[in-house]
């Protein structure tokens, strides 16, 4: 799969507000059913397998960042084939046009032609964009799996779908599921982490996974 530059964007400032759904909360709790915890759910063990096999994709959407009491929303389009990765973002606060290209202990970081490594991820782009973007552990969380790395704490709501992961002080919310063949992946995922005040949010993502390729072949 080849990454193609979208149109460049301009620079904006983005603050949304939820609107309240009252009577479809208290419909859903109606007749809400408590899920099992992790050990016990087949539902999740299943779906927890198959997003593990998933080692190839491609993402694209937005990021919406607030940090240092700033607010920003770069468009975004990942791709991942197994341990590599390469992240181009749009419209960032100070860099027009950014890709990021990595694999385990070696990342690059272009823009404007200059080009800058790390050992990781998360260094270079909190050095060269002022932000945090945890880049390592973002690969398992945006699919809605917990990182390998640590303990964490799941919940999952009455379809025993995962909607929260709580790992390394991160609290990861996934939401508006959709079906790729076998696979359910988010189109809304937010990260917040109160400790360095930091908040990410990616909304209207678009998946192309192997999965939904041989789905589309056979029509």
């Amino acid at each position: 799969m080849n990454i193609r530059p979208k149109q460049d964007y301009s620079l904006r400032a983005m603050s949304r507000t939820a609107a309240g759904l009252l009577l479809a909360t208290a419909l859903l709790s109606a007749c809400a059913v408590i899920a099992p915890p992790a050990e016990e759910n087949s539902d999740w063990a299943r779906q927890r397998d198959q997003l593990q096999d998933l080692d190839s994709w491609e993402l694209s959407g937005r990021v919406n960042v607030r940090y240092d009491n700033e607010s920003h929303t770069p468009r975004i389009i990942w791709l991942q084939q197994n341990v590599e990765y390469h992240i181009r973002l749009w419209g960032t606060f100070n860099a027009g046009n950014t890709l990021i290209v990595g694999r385990p202990g070696y990342v690059t970081l272009e823009n404007d032609g200059e080009t800058v490594d790390a050992s990781s991820p998360e260094e270079l782009i909190l050095r060269q964009m002022g932000y945090e973007l945890p880049v390592s552990q973002l690969n398992y969380w945006i699919k809605g799996l917990p990182s390998p790395d640590s303990e964490a704490q799941l919940s999952f709501n009455e379809l025993n779908q995962l909607t929260t992961i709580e790992q390394a002080d991160w609290t990861i919310n996934l939401s508006d599921m959709r079906q790729y063949g076998p696979i359910s992946l988010p189109r809304r995922v937010e990260l917040t982490r109160p400790r360095n005040d930091i908040w990410l949010r990616f909304i209207g993502l678009n998946w192309t996974t192997d999965a939904l390729a041989d789905e589309l072949a056979k029509e």
